[in-house]
């Protein structure tokens, strides 16, 4: 193993050091030391950090298929929307009778709008194990309807990514209807219980943030497994070398699909542990501006690293926590700027710097007479 891999491999293990760190020490420090302690972290930190994890599992989603296919999806967002509606879909159908129009069987929004029985698509959420199904089914049916359509009939490049960007758009424009049943602009919101735990009580707070960090890890070693399987590689040399990869012999189009598919399922999971920990669901999640920034994301990170896509997720959001606070008509100038300074100076992103910090430096030759 060379110094570069080396350097790699320390910072992935850093990378999964610090995730573990922060999915056992922040939901213990927010339930065990007092509130004036300065261990404490509060239940609005412990929900925010737990939002930044979601952020980057979705940020490790796009990194798989843009990193290592090659594919520049910028609809990303739709499919971490459809998750986050199915979980939302379930927490509703838990408010039961305390609603605001008591109804046991429709959410208000419907009672609201006159809906006089529960949508057929509605049924089976108010099971938790049918819901968790459908947070990774409802991305990955329509990854795959889509991915079939699309590498099949060999569409590339920037025409496959103006499609993504517009079937998340053509998504937002439906969830904005009332008539879908999906609580229209309001979205789904006002949610009580989770297995029937109150989801306001620091102790679920505290029991999603761990959730999340767990399924970041798992995601994150999944992840690399694939990468450093057979599979792995050969979606890698679609990357470089398409055409000679289907030249010798090889289903192109169903390596990408699968890569694509799986891709959407991760960020149907970052979804439907968004929605809990934020409390509201609504169609602008699927805004393609969500989607652009994750894009920015991964790349300030570092693109085909994995890790960098983490970082480069939760560095951004934390920059977009504080800047937003202090000066929120800049944001969108420093987002802007921050992907233009990538582009331009480091096009490799954050993994790029500490990569090049790793390699050893060229030795100087010593002028003739003095020693080295």
């Amino acid at each position: 193993m060379n110094l570069q891999n080396l350097t790699q491999d320390k910072t992935y293990a850093t990378t999964l050091t610090t995730l573990a760190a922060i999915t056992l020490l922040i939901p213990l420090c927010n339930l065990i030391f007092p509130e004036d302690s300065a261990l404490h972290f509060s239940a609005y930190s412990v929900s925010l950090i737990g939002k930044y994890l979601t952020f980057a599992l979705l940020g490790l989603s796009l990194d798989m298929v843009w990193g290592y296919a090659g594919i520049l999806v910028l609809g990303q967002g739709a499919f971490f929307a459809l998750g986050g509606y199915a979980m939302g879909m379930y927490l509703m159908r838990q408010i039961g009778t305390r609603g605001v129009y008591g109804n046991a069987e429709l959410p208000d929004f419907m009672v609201f709008l006159n809906w006089t029985e529960l949508p057929w698509y509605w049924y089976g959420f108010g099971n938790f194990g049918f819901a968790m199904l459908m947070v990774l089914l409802a991305p990955g049916i329509l990854a795959f309807v889509f991915g079939w359509l699309a590498f099949r009939s060999r569409v590339t490049g920037v025409y496959l990514s103006i499609i993504t960007q517009a079937l998340t758009y053509a998504l937002l424009l439906a969830f904005f209807r009332n008539e879908m049943g999906f609580g229209g602009n309001n979205g789904l919101t006002d949610f009580k219980d989770i297995l029937g735990f109150n989801i306001q009580s620091e102790g679920v707070r505290s029991a999603l943030l761990f959730c999340t960090g767990l399924s970041l890890i798992g995601a994150l070693l999944l992840c690399r497994w694939i990468v450093n399987s057979k599979l792995g590689r050969v979606v890698t040399a679609i990357r470089d070398q398409e055409s000679r990869v289907r030249f010798l012999g090889y289903r192109v189009e169903l390596f990408k699909l699968w890569v694509f598919v799986f891709a959407a399922m991760l960020a149907g999971l970052a979804g439907a542990l968004y929605v809990p920990q934020v409390g509201i669901i609504n169609p602008s999640e699927f805004s393609p501006l969500n989607s652009l920034e994750i894009v920015i994301w991964v790349a300030v990170g570092g693109r085909g690293s994995l890790y960098g896509a983490i970082i480069g997720a939760v560095l951004v959001n934390y920059a977009k926590t504080v800047l937003t606070g202090l000066m929120p008509d800049a944001w969108l100038f420093c987002l802007g700027g921050a992907f233009i300074l990538v582009t331009l100076l480091m096009p490799d992103g954050i993994v790029g710097l500490l990569r090049r910090r790793g390699k050893p430096k060229p030795l100087v030759a010593s002028p003739a007479g003095e020693p080295a």
